[in-house]
């Protein structure tokens, strides 16, 4: 099987060569007035394109079924194969290909040779010079991937199995056998969440491809936004999902009881997400307004090099993270050099075609008003680049001089949420005012009108959060300061620096308020704006309530999901100041009688009383892990609430553990029970939380990639509508173009290409027409 797999890497590595050699004579050939050999070769180069992904496919599919079938014969194979035998077994197989450094890397560059086929197959038919360079651009991403895994011995992932793990029957050694994934991987999160990622990581390599095309092809239109934007929504989409799934494995897995720790791959994977949202803001602009143009460009560039300074982070062993993979010095030198080169392609394309992008006559790309939709979009994206680049820079100060600030330290939670708070709350604070804004400049009567009732309703929602602040959020503040004093005063390091992050206690209260407020700002506004725009659409066509709406999630699918996306954020930021801000913990350490199966208290956390009824140790059908179990029954006053049955997971042959949590979510705050074995003096070690408002973590978390959904998709289905109104593709605006062009062949082909630029502006116009009249 090894064979089969390196020949596939060799194959795919000719494939992306062919097709960057044929794509560049092309182009040259085409430049010189020989089209028809240019276009051959264009043509060549789709196919190369197309066999590249063919191949990857093909190494992929090797990997899988070595891990589906127990063929061990693959070295990667033994090292992360899953033994578990639960009902998601084969998910756990099948998440071996993504689960080490090698196969993950095979994954990745898979998925960027899937982006490139859909750019391939979408521009065969009649290529245009923008997306065959594109994919020429891309293709030359996939070629460093591809190399890396071919030329690099720590990378390859089709090295055979040595012969020192078998024995002479051809069996595996017992210490070979203690081999496999780690257990803390082995859960339904943890297998989605890193695949999600890496579609996002992928992804985003063709906005990124796009905005270099149009570099060289030297096209300011926005017709590379048109091209790139729905991949970019994509992306995003999926690195959220992603995200948010690594939240949920944290949360329920590590037993530390939270859903983000500021971890170096953690915060890799939040710099690409952040700078995302810059862009899709970014690209929004260009494609409305004709404006930042050369912010546009900039921004793809970034968001590219950040999703590799991402794996940079995490394959290099610049940082020590219990996510991260060991060092490799050919990862290291790739991922740095596409760093490098994808910003300063960016900035010498720019300083090149800086007179084609520079505003032009007409355009918007000036900011006339601080107090306009162009300064808040401006601001909001000035603030989350400056973000990415604070997180990048703490992510890795580690690695840095110690001469540098925070050089050679491991940056505190508390010093991430230090930045993180209040920069969060004042771009959500601009958020929440800018679709009241309008373009170029707003008149003060406007601003009123729109925003008088919503304020008024957010007041309303405002009072109600402060009775909650002040009758749990205060008194839990008050228990947690005595708490972690007396344990620093006893000398608690950890209890000291813990309260550090809690004092002084007028920012803490005042961040919170102000949190608040935003927050029901931005639920309102964004729940007006929808409404508004549904009254817009029933006034102007002359339809009911459930037409309107319907036609919301088609012609009006972008905006409607940007405030859908609005809403949910909202949501989130309520939640994240009560489970981060907020949170009870109590370890204790309950001595056990194990004759009599009894212990001597009951575990006290605020309200909440944890009565002990039993233990167990199972072995798993596997026969490799022990599972150790305690039962309790949860209290509230003397209400009954459920039983916790929180586990030790020890796996006998790694010697590895796993703390699984055991959870009771009630709407207003979650029960969070952790069991840490036998103390050494034979007491039960107890580590319990009660985080309050993390259900809305969860419920924001999920309407924002609803939100995101809609906007994808949706703009999809409207864009498919308008483009064949009487007769086919092309037949609007592209049909007129033919006619005006010289040659009926040459018409042809003007309608061929502008019909589907032509089709979302068609979408675009739609928009429009429900756009609120003051706007």
């Amino acid at each position: 099987m090894s064979m089969i797999g390196l020949m596939g890497l060799l194959v795919a590595f000719a494939g992306t060569a062919i097709s960057v050699l044929c794509l560049v004579l092309g182009y040259y050939l085409q430049s010189h007035r020989q089209r028809s050999a240019g276009e051959t070769m264009v043509w060549g180069g789709h196919v190369a394109a197309l066999l590249t992904a063919a191949a990857l496919t093909l190494c992929c599919g090797v990997l899988v079924f070595c891990f589906m079938t127990g063929d061990v014969s693959i070295e990667y194979v033994l090292h992360e194969r899953s033994d578990s035998s639960d009902g998601l077994g084969w998910l756990y197989k099948l998440s071996g290909l993504w689960a080490g450094r090698e196969g993950s890397l095979l994954f990745w560059a898979w998925l960027i040779s899937a982006f490139n086929a859909v750019v391939a197959v979408r521009n065969m038919g009649n290529p245009r010079k923008l997306d065959s360079m594109a994919l020429l651009v891309s293709q030359l991403v996939l070629a460093a991937f591809v190399g890396v895994l071919l030329f690099s011995e720590s990378n390859m992932p089709f090295t055979a199995t040595p012969a020192r793990y078998f024995d002479s029957a051809g069996n595996l050694l017992p210490s070979a056998s203690m081999l496999g994934m780690n257990a803390l991987l082995e859960h339904w999160a943890m297998a989605i969440h890193p695949p999600t990622l890496f579609v996002g990581y992928a992804g985003l390599t063709i906005p990124f491809a796009f905005a270099i095309a149009a570099l060289i092809t030297n096209d300011s239109s926005k017709e590379w936004v048109v091209r790139s934007q729905r991949y970019a929504l994509f992306s995003w989409l999926f690195l959220g999902i992603g995200i948010g799934l690594g939240a949920v494995w944290a949360y329920v897995v590590l037993g530390w009881g939270g859903y983000w720790g500021w971890d170096p791959v953690e915060n890799a994977s939040l710099l690409s997400w952040i700078v995302g949202v810059a862009l899709i803001h970014s690209l929004t602009v260009y494609r409305q307004r004709g404006a930042f143009k050369r912010w546009s460009v900039m921004c793809a560039c970034l968001t590219f090099a950040f999703v590799i300074l991402g794996t940079f982070i995490s394959r290099s062993g610049l940082v020590q993270s219990v996510h991260a993979f060991e060092g490799d010095p050919v990862s290291l030198f790739l991922f740095g050099a596409l760093i490098v080169l994808s910003v300063v392609a960016g900035i010498v394309g720019l300083i090149v075609r800086n007179k084609s992008f520079a505003p032009r006559p007409g355009d918007a790309d000036e900011v006339e008003s601080m107090v306009s939709r162009d300064a808040a979009y401006y601001f909001n994206n000035v603030i989350m680049v400056v973000f990415a680049f604070l997180l990048a820079y703490l992510t890795i100060a580690s690695a840095l001089p110690s001469w540098l600030p925070f050089g050679g330290q491991s940056v505190s939670t508390g010093t991430y949420n230090a930045i993180a708070r209040p920069l969060g709350i004042v771009y959500l604070a601009i958020l929440a005012v800018c679709p009241l804004l309008s373009w170029g400049r707003t008149q003060g009567k406007a601003f009123v009108k729109r925003a008088k009732v919503p304020a008024l309703f957010a007041l309303v929602l405002l009072a109600a959060l402060m009775v909650y602040f002040v009758m749990y959020l205060v008194p839990t503040y008050d228990a947690n300061v005595a708490y972690y004093s007396a344990a620093a005063a006893s000398g608690d390091q950890s209890a000291a620096e813990m309260l550090s992050t809690l004092t002084p206690g007028w920012y803490y209260f005042g961040l919170t308020v102000v949190g608040f407020l935003v927050a029901s700002l931005l639920f309102f506004n964004s729940l007006f704006m929808i409404g508004r725009a549904v009254r817009s659409y029933r006034e102007g066509h002359g339809c009911g309530m459930g037409a309107a709406v319907g036609a919301m999630f088609t012609k009006r699918a972008a905006s409607l999901g940007g405030y859908l996306s609005h809403f949910a954020m909202a949501i989130i930021l309520v939640g994240l100041i009560g489970s981060s801000m907020y949170v009870t913990e109590r370890v204790d350490y309950l001595p056990f009688d194990e004759e009599a199966d009894t212990v001597e208290k009951d575990f006290q956390i605020q309200d909440y009383r944890l009565v002990y009824t039993g233990n167990e140790v199972v072995e798993a059908e596997n026969g490799d892990d022990i599972l150790y179990t305690v039962f309790f029954d949860a209290y509230k006053g003397d209400e009954f609430l459920g039983s916790v049955d929180p586990t030790v997971q020890f796996v006998m042959s790694t010697q590895q553990q796993k703390l699984v949590a055991s959870v009771i979510s009630f709407p207003q705050e979650d029960l969070f029970v952790v069991y840490r074995g036998i103390s050494t003096d034979g007491s039960i070690a107890m580590d319990v939380r009660v985080n309050p408002l993390i259900s809305l973590v969860w419920l924001g978390f999920f309407l924002l990639m609803a939100g995101v959904c809609v906007s994808t998709f949706g703009g999809r289905m409207a864009s498919r509508k308008l483009s064949e109104p009487e007769g086919g593709p092309g037949s609007a605006k592209g049909e007129a173009d033919a006619k005006d062009t010289k040659g009926g062949a040459a018409g042809k082909k003007a309608a061929g290409d502008l019909a589907e630029p032509e089709a979302i502006e068609a979408a675009d116009d739609a928009a429009k027409i429900a756009e609120p009249a003051e706007a």
